[in-house]
């Protein structure tokens, strides 16, 4: 058997076997499913909310930046998302934390920071909504100044260390989680 037939196969058996269900990358997990199901084919793993919250008031969104991987769980505890991201390009910045949604806007502007500026003088001052704006088409605001989790235009950005801090997503990721989450939803990066 050729290498890709093997692999192909054991993919397609894989993914029969899983009680997930994959969409645009994110993953879908059932209430019954055992321990050792708890993944998807991308290699994240799932997570339980009680390590990380003491309750899911609001909801709550876990970024793990050394995984480049954001989970979300809603208060009722009927939705569980898993979403690849993109995540800062360095430590210096990179913040971690406790922080919660404060606002939530469709269609962003973006005003490049005054170190990011420093950094790319060349950049302009201001990008309105649109397929140029860095933050897609969907932003979560934080109770951090500066940070956000959006969208992004460039999908060659997700599962990279590519940004000045924020969290990106895929844009059809952000929407999705723009509609499951609310001012209020508690975040923690770790």
């Amino acid at each position: 058997m050729k290498r890709r037939t093997f692999l192909a196969a054991g993919a397609s058996l894989a993914a029969t076997t899983l009680d997930a269900q994959q969409f645009n990358g994110a993953v879908e997990i059932e209430k019954d499913v055992s321990a050792s199901q708890r993944r998807n084919m991308s290699s994240f793993r799932t997570l339980e909310w009680q390590p990380y919250f003491d309750n899911l008031r609001n909801g709550a969104i876990l970024v793990d930046i050394s995984s480049r991987a954001l989970h979300y769980w809603s208060e009722d505890q009927s939705v569980y998302k898993l979403y690849p991201t993109s995540v800062p390009l360095s430590e210096d910045l990179t913040k971690r934390g406790r922080t919660r949604v404060t606002r939530k806007v469709e269609g962003p502007s973006w005003r490049p920071t005054p170190a990011m500026r420093e950094r790319n003088p060349e950049w302009p001052e201001f990008v309105g909504p649109g397929p140029d704006n860095p933050l897609g088409t969907h932003a979560l605001y934080l109770s951090w100044t500066y940070y956000r989790i959006h969208g992004t235009h460039d999908t060659r950005k997700i599962g990279r260390r590519s940004s000045n801090g924020c969290i990106g997503l895929y844009n059809e990721q952000i929407s999705e989680l723009f509609a499951l989450s609310k001012v209020g939803t508690q975040v923690l990066l770790i």
